[in-house]
């Protein structure tokens, strides 16, 4: 199926942009709406939900060392009822990754190429990130390698930039309505931190298992510290303004001006965004398209990764009608139907799982000692 094998690193590396890529942009200006000036705060609680599914997906590896998550839910819960969650997750990375890729059209459109077909947008995206995760895993852990480095360097670059025009009284006072404000405000990061369950898909590949956990425990600390960067940035240049904005990072980056001569750098943005998003829909996609190919039991998932492009295209352009309705969604019903689905179903593997186990020791124990009865 795969025999391809990467080490931690280069996992912790594309997992970084599989979170926080999409999240940059738009998760300012929702978690401002609830947070106001504590939105720096947000991240810090929604990444405790990273480290819990990256324990949680450890916790089955380490009961499962060869089976990725669909394979395993089969051995938990029996063949009807694992498989019936083999489909739950299979149709919810189908429609997630249609609503990546429609957030990446959308952005694209309304910034860069106003009048081009978003189905021209979307369908070229999807082409090229099919033929890294034909590629295979290596190719998406090497790509991860050259790519994410750069994209972190350009944008510590812009943060570098805005440094001289950051009023750090716009975060004062801090907790002024106490803990409530900044915890409501993380409900939306949270849906975003448990797609760290991803990790449940590539532990059995790794060359080192056993730092797995750590790797992805860093991966996690690494998308919060970003995303604290990121709102704190936001909200010492724009203030209160930063809820009003729909893609702040963005504004900011118009807002460089040195010597009038390093000016609109919303280009580098620009870049960010799409060699980001390139990572995270190609890992979304390969998850996909490995766990279809592992539940239908294919001896590789390769003839089915252009087939199951053309349904994620499909799933894009029919995510919402405009950026509005996409925003209002990842803020209202789909935070709770992001966190049930990646968060519920591994707890209740694990759950099972674990007295499973407990019955099977239980029953050895009694085998062993009968014998010394008689």
């Amino acid at each position: 199926m795969e025999h391809g094998k990467i080490s931690p690193i280069q996992m912790a590396l594309f997992m970084n942009p599989a979170i926080s890529a999409t999240v940059l942009l738009l998760v300012p200006a929702i978690t401002a709406k609830l947070a106001h000036q504590d939105l720096w705060l947000s991240p810090i609680w929604a990444s405790l939900i990273g480290f819990f599914v990256v324990f949680i997906a450890y916790q089955l590896n380490k009961l499962y060392p060869k089976e990725t998550i669909i394979e395993y839910s089969v051995l938990i819960l029996g063949k009807y009822v694992g498989k019936l969650v083999g489909v739950v997750l299979l149709f919810f990375y189908l429609h997630l990754t249609g609503i990546i890729l429609r957030e990446y059209g959308e952005f694209v459109s309304g910034n860069f190429l106003h009048h081009t077909p978003m189905a021209v947008i979307i369908g070229t995206m999807i082409l090229v990130c099919s033929f890294a995760v034909i590629g295979g895993l290596e190719v998406i852990g090497r790509a991860s390698e050259i790519i994410v480095p750069v994209v972190m360097l350009l944008y510590l670059f812009i943060f570098i930039l805005l440094v001289k025009d950051l009023e750090i009284q716009n975060m004062f006072p801090i907790m002024e309505k106490g803990i409530k404000p900044s915890l409501m405000g993380s409900i939306v990061p949270q849906s975003w931190f448990s797609e760290f369950i991803l990790v449940a898909f590539f532990f059995p590949y790794l060359t080192n298992r056993q730092k797995g956990m750590k790797w992805g425990m860093i991966s996690v600390f690494s998308v919060m510290l970003l995303m604290v960067l990121t709102n704190m940035m936001n909200l010492l240049l724009f203030g209160n303004l930063t809820s009003s904005l729909t893609y702040p990072v963005m504004v900011a980056a118009r807002y460089i001006s040195i010597a009038d001569f390093l000016e609109h750098l919303e280009s580098i943005v620009m870049a960010i965004w799409i060699a980001g998003t390139f990572i995270k829909i190609t890992v979304f996609y390969y998850v996909l398209a490995l766990g279809t190919a592992q539940w239908l039991k294919l001896s590789d998932y390769r003839p089915i990764v252009l087939p199951l492009g053309f349904l994620v295209l499909l799933h894009g352009l029919w995510a919402a009608q405009d950026l509005q309705e996409l925003s209002h969604f990842l803020a209202t019903s789909g935070a709770v139907y992001i966190l049930s689905v990646q968060v519920v179903i591994p707890v209740i593997l694990l759950l099972v799982a674990f007295i499973r186990n407990k019955v099977k020791q239980r029953k050895e124990s009694i085998q062993n000692e009968s014998p010394v009865n008689h």
